[in-house]
């Protein structure tokens, strides 16, 4: 049985990017940002990780080959597959060409910047029977407010965790969470929740301050001085 597959939502809109485009294809250190995520993934691949999927946008498919094909290593394989309209839609389509694995990786297209480090505590405490989710106490006071902007609670941050990927569950855990979220019309921000909703408990391993999303122009200019500070080095 194979150990580990990763899925990777790849088929986001990136409205916020304005006209600078689809995310995850453009350049970041000479490179398309998705590739630089693949790659790094394909990199752990003595981490057990066998297989890679890449749910894309429908009409990309062509363009992944065209683009991001090039920059990859022939193994561990990565497979393309058309993604859906929401991020939980392509996942659940990625995990169809998961079959086989015993654990499946989800890790967001837009974070290219990770670490091989992370990667390994993220499967390791899979491996120790816990669903994993990379991630960083908050540092900033949080407000609750109304929709008039007044507001009405401020939570304790100490208990108040930002969420990354990767994501590390059973292979048949994450596939019955999205079958139930799906019957129940249930769409949420990331696998984790939908996890959560069977029951299951759900642990935080210490995520990395570098591993950001990238969602705007600002994030793309902070991971090109990442990357300049010593990242990725293929």
């Amino acid at each position: 049985m194979m150990e580990v597959a990763a899925v990777v939502p790849a088929a986001g809109a990136a409205r916020r990017m304005g006209a600078a485009g689809d995310k995850l294809y453009l350049p970041l250190a000479g490179r398309p940002v998705l590739a630089h995520t693949l790659r790094a993934l394909q990199a752990a691949a003595d981490l057990g990780i066998g297989r890679i999927v890449a749910a894309v946008a429908p009409g990309a498919l062509a363009r992944f080959e065209a683009e991001i094909r090039p920059h990859l290593l022939p193994s561990p394989p990565v497979l393309a597959v058309a993604g859906g309209a929401t991020r939980q839609e392509s996942v659940c389509r990625g995990l169809q060409a998961a079959a086989g694995a015993r654990w499946v990786l989800v890790h967001d297209g837009a974070r290219p910047l990770l670490s091989r480090e992370l990667l390994a505590r993220c499967i390791d405490s899979a491996r120790a029977g816990r669903c994993a989710v990379a991630g960083l106490p908050l540092k900033d006071t949080v407000k609750e407010v109304d929709d008039g902007g007044r507001v009405v609670a401020t939570p304790d941050r100490r208990r108040l965790w930002a969420v990354q990927t990767p994501q590390v569950f059973p292979l048949e855990v994450l596939v019955q969470a999205h079958r139930q979220a799906a019957r129940d019309g249930f769409d949420g921000t990331d696998d984790a929740v939908l996890v959560e909703r069977l029951g299951m408990e759900v642990y935080v391993v210490p995520g990395d301050e570098a591993n950001l999303k990238i969602t705007t122009p600002h994030d793309l200019r902070v991971a090109e001085m990442l990357l300049g500070a010593g990242g990725a080095s293929w």
